[in-house]
């Protein structure tokens, strides 16, 4: 009797020490939430390395899986976006981030021009047509393009009447991360100046954001990248980046 009341003890002791821990990360884990939104024409699965790091980084993360190619981006902002936020933005005590691929910067940016978030956090996002792509200008007039790309394709071009320029600065704490790789030397060839195949470096920027980054990345892969995916946590924690000491006689990766 003597001998399984201290196997019990220990146990106990063993079971307290061990999970300690975890009460611990559970009770500091952050309340915030972080909404993915993926690039136009792909699906949030395309997020999943970014939403299993911030899980483990203790946020709440909702991927948003909205049909890129079948509305205008108004209709993405004002009525898919809205409602999801709708469900979460009623504690105004928790903050809700967002991170973004290619299209989905624009429907973010779209939507907090035009609607009120007190709650609003940080914002990263990956290779974002802020000021439009040179390869829309090119490509959507063709037959193709319009059936793959839909009408929200259709808005990314680079002229003056772009939704793009409605937008016009931000004023939330916004990171950019852009690619300088491209796997499609045709499509860099319709870009100027370096460019992840799709989006130029000059043309990923916006007035008003709060840090910069490039990366040697693709458009397409920059979201599963580790590197970009851990400057990401570090920007939603600090409002910058990690940038690295620029080498003698060499020049910052900003």
């Amino acid at each position: 009797m003597k001998k399984a009341f201290l196997i019990v003890i220990l146990l106990l002791l063993i079971f307290s020490q061990s999970h300690e821990p975890v009460f611990q990360q559970v009770v500091l884990e952050k309340s915030a939430y972080v909404f993915l939104l993926h690039g136009l024409a792909r699906s949030s699965r395309s997020m999943g390395e970014l939403e299993n790091s911030l899980l483990s980084h203790g946020y709440r993360v909702i991927k948003v899986d909205y049909p890129s190619t079948e509305h205008p981006i108004e209709y993405l902002a004002d009525e898919i976006l809205s409602d999801v936020i709708e469900q979460y933005s009623k504690a105004v005590q928790t903050k809700i981030h967002f991170v973004t691929h290619s299209m989905g910067g624009i429907v973010v940016r779209y939507y907090l021009r035009h609607h009120d978030l007190p709650n609003l956090g940080r914002i990263v996002m990956l290779s974002p047509p802020n000021q439009g792509s040179e390869l829309v200008d090119r490509l959507r007039g063709n037959f193709l393009f319009k059936k793959r790309y839909g009408p929200a394709g259709q808005q990314l071009g680079t002229d003056e009447g772009s939704i793009l320029v409605s937008l016009g600065p931000v004023d939330f704490e916004l990171g950019v991360i852009t690619g300088t790789r491209s796997f499609n030397p045709i499509s860099s060839i319709m870009i100027p100046g370096p460019d992840d195949g799709v989006v130029s470096v000059a043309r990923a920027k916006v007035s008003g954001m709060t840090d910069f980054l490039t990366i040697p990345q693709s458009h397409a892969f920059i979201v599963h990248n580790q590197e970009v995916i851990d400057q990401v946590v570090h920007f939603l924690k600090n409002g910058e980046f990690r940038h690295k000491a620029p080498e003698k006689g060499g020049q910052s990766i900003h």
